[in-house]
């Protein structure tokens, strides 16, 4: 076998790091092709499956209620209910879109429920205020509403409302723990009875 000159050592070597970083670089490619996690919805819930990559950017948001489809579905960044709503098929006929702030933005991991329509007369025969049928919007919660969640007197109804109103909205409950006099035994009170 000949002996190679220095110059075709040079060249071999070269051509075999570029080799090994090109496949290096396939492989890494490959990988991060791989969704990192899968988020399912059943088809009987009428939600879609789809796998999503942390890095997307993209929020899983679960949609239930009086709407067509309920169901877990993936929304670009930046989404308002509204577009979530319309996601899940729209809002059925018996659906309170009133009761739901349409414009609040999503936020990866929320769950969206839009109450239902209460029969005429319903609330009133069984002598039930309509807040106790389900939770209160964030979104269109009056300050006498606030103030029937244990621990909110009217003063921190009125600085919720206010906080509300600064914001353009909330997307979360937990964005409510930014509100003076809110401490953590309140924060569960609204969980229990809120909804964005």
């Amino acid at each position: 076998m000949p002996e190679l000159s220095r110059t075709q050592v040079v060249v071999y070597a070269a051509v075999a790091v570029a080799l090994l970083l090109v496949g290096a670089r396939a492989i890494r490619g490959e990988q991060a092709a791989e969704p990192s996690y899968a988020v399912a919805a059943g088809s009987e819930s009428g939600g879609e499956s789809f796998s999503v990559s942390e890095a997307s950017g993209d929020l899983i948001v679960h949609v239930a209620g009086a709407v067509r489809q309920p169901g877990v579905y993936r929304m670009p960044a930046g989404s308002r209910v509204n577009d979530a709503v319309a996601r899940a098929g729209g809002a059925a006929p018996r659906a309170e879109l009133e009761g739901v702030n349409l414009a609040a933005r999503l936020a990866d991991g929320q769950q969206v429920v839009v109450p239902e329509r209460l029969p005429a007369g319903s609330a009133a025969g069984v002598g039930v205020a309509a807040t106790e049928a389900g939770p209160i919007s964030l979104g269109t919660a009056t300050v006498e509403q606030l103030e029937e969640i244990e621990g909110i007197g009217p003063v921190t109804a009125g600085d919720i409302i206010a906080f509300r109103d600064e914001h353009g909205g909330l997307a979360s409950i937990d964005q409510l723990d930014e509100v003076p006099g809110i401490g953590p035994a309140t924060m569960e009170s609204l969980r229990a009875r809120l909804q964005p």
